[in-house]
């Protein structure tokens, strides 16, 4: 039987011996996937296709696996955890071939390196580890002699061992029909990644003991590259924080298809579910927020060509019940007072979802258990006004040093703020302000009011 280890093998003709350790190509593996989820796959919607990888989900967006079929090969020990043809994302069901994704077994001589195989009608592309210790390598190929070469090996392989599994992924590969391979790919993706990588960490520059220009002029110059650093550092960290949340994420919405489970696990799984969510997209915001902070031009608005038309009154009634759940794990109410007949605004609707629910987070950690948070929709102007108010809400004054609304909270960087009193570290006020405004609204915070969002009308 082909084992993936000759996958790999195949996939690695040609390419130069790595000289990298563990370490080093775990982070070109995770850069990697970045740079094609975020850059090269997610911008192409409506996206159709399938996946295969190994030894767990490599892919981690979810709207890439409501879209995409998939195929993992996984530990025997994980055959109840992963059930044949579970779907990804329980509630939803998979419409197209997509948004699932069929179990297949590891072999003896598969190894544990990473794969992914992702094929698209208009992009297709294979990545993997391999090498030995101190001489590991990435992997990524995006010609098609060597993709076409690797799926022969991956239909033999199932062919030998699982012919419904290898019917299957014929019969998606003829779905797509006529795939398409552009040749600048490479030249776009590796740039691209070039600057994930650089980003995920700072870099350590040797700096001349004598400056030119003025005293002045090398402590902006300083005091630049150290918030350059920090908001370098601050995106790795979100970025190592996520990934390994969203495969738990995966593992356990995968287990929750299960119908034999006792009702006390499936509350604790669906705590444990609404608990990842919540971080991801928790941390997906301050990564974003740091993205933002190291773009020029950054504190303006997208244009309005950039920005959507979008039922604002649509997004909070259908995210109420999500924000609802969250609240009530603190112990905490929500009400939502929406006005009749409202128009649309521009925004950006991808993005604003979790912005809503990162705002409502921000606003709800300094109320008290047993407090109603209400979150009203009411035309102003030009303009509809979003409001977040709540009796339970502490009127103080923060000093000019703290933020929010009313509790001592201690700046951390230009984009986190921090409450020493309860530990709770969130966007700060002026980087919420500019993710409000890039998104086409204008946020404004004032003790004892609550927040306020206007948002513009098409």
């Amino acid at each position: 039987m082909v084992s993936l280890s000759d996958l790999r093998r195949c996939l690695a003709e040609g390419v130069p011996p790595g000289v990298g350790n563990e370490d080093s190509v775990r982070r070109q593996w995770w850069a990697a996937l970045a740079t094609l989820q975020d850059d090269f796959l997610l911008p192409r919607q409506p996206l159709q296709g399938l996946w295969l990888a190994a030894p767990l989900p490599a892919l981690y967006e979810p709207e890439l696996l409501r879209q995409l079929q998939g195929w993992v090969w996984a530990p025997r020990e994980l055959q109840d955890l992963l059930p044949g043809s579970a779907a990804l994302l329980p509630g939803s069901a998979p419409t197209g071939g997509g948004g699932s994704f069929h179990r297949l077994a590891l072999e003896e001589g598969d190894g544990t390196d990473p794969l992914l195989l992702v094929i698209t009608p208009q992009l297709q592309v294979a990545l993997c580890l391999d090498g030995p210790a101190e001489a590991r390598r990435l992997i990524v190929r995006f010609d098609p002699e060597a993709l076409s070469a690797a799926l022969g090996l991956i239909d033999g392989r199932l062919l030998a061992g699982n012919q419904e599994a290898s019917g299957a992924l014929r019969t998606a590969l003829q779905r797509l029909g006529p795939l398409r391979s552009d040749d600048q790919l490479g030249m776009h993706f590796w740039p691209r990644m070039g600057e994930r990588l650089a980003a995920m960490a700072p870099s350590l520059t040797l700096q001349p003991l004598v400056h030119g220009g003025t005293t002045r002029e090398r402590l902006q110059g300083d005091a630049s590259r150290a918030v350059s650093s920090e908001l370098a550092l601050l995106e790795a960290l979100t970025h190592e924080v996520r990934t390994p949340l969203a495969t738990i994420r995966t593992l356990i919405r995968s287990l929750l298809r299960r119908s034999d489970l006792p009702e006390v696990v499936r509350q604790r799984l669906e705590q444990i579910d609404g608990e990842c969510s919540e971080q991801i997209d928790r941390f997906g915001l301050i990564f974003l927020a740091a993205e933002l902070q190291r773009e020029p031009g950054s504190e303006q608005p997208l244009e309005r060509h950039a920005l959507a038309r979008t039922d604002l009154s649509a997004v909070l009634e259908h995210q109420h019940e999500l924000w609802q759940r969250q609240l009530a794990r603190r112990g905490l109410a929500l009400e939502l007072v929406i006005a009749e007949g409202l128009p649309q605004v521009l925004s950006d609707p991808a993005r604003l979802e979790t912005m809503l629910g990162g705002l409502i987070d921000r606003f709800s950690r300094t109320l008290t258990s047993g407090s109603t948070v209400t979150l009203s929709l009411s035309p102003a102007g030009s303009r509809l006004k979003l409001q977040l108010s709540s009796a339970g809400q502490p009127s103080e004054e923060p000093s000019p040093t703290q933020e929010g609304d009313g509790e001592a909270r201690e700046l951390v960087g230009p984009v986190l703020s921090w409450n020493p009193t309860t530990g709770s570290l969130q966007l700060s006020r002026q980087a919420t302000q500019r993710l409000f405004h890039r998104l086409g609204g204008r946020l404004t915070e004032r003790s004892g009011s609550g927040l306020t969002v206007f948002f513009p009308l098409c």
